[in-house]
């Protein structure tokens, strides 16, 4: 939808070959914060809004290794963590190689 912002933000969406998920709660602003930062980088991810939903949250918890709490993000099937684990894979420079990685 707004594609043409990509030259003047400098996002590169044809680079994104990874398969991003993300589960969250609408109103969770680590969801928000993070989802911003996806999008930001021209990440096109699925994303699982679980509000309220008792299965969706255990089938989150299983893949995240019992991780209750939301965001939980996912790349390639692995799982990164939540918000911060987010950020700090990006300050330290290592998000966009994750991101570029295709899935298999």
């Amino acid at each position: 939808m707004l594609d043409f912002l990509n030259p003047i933000l400098n996002r590169h969406p044809e680079r994104i070959k990874a398969n991003v998920e993300i589960y969250t709660w609408a109103t969770c602003p680590f969801c928000i914060r993070a989802k911003l930062l996806l999008w930001w980088k021209g990440v096109n991810f699925t994303e699982y809004k679980i509000d309220g939903d008792n299965t969706a949250r255990e089938n989150m918890a299983q893949r995240a290794n019992g991780k209750r709490t939301v965001p939980q993000i996912f790349i390639n099937d692995q799982n990164l963590g939540g918000c911060d684990d987010l950020y700090e894979l990006d300050a330290k420079n290592e998000l966009d190689p994750l991101l570029s990685q295709p899935a298999s």
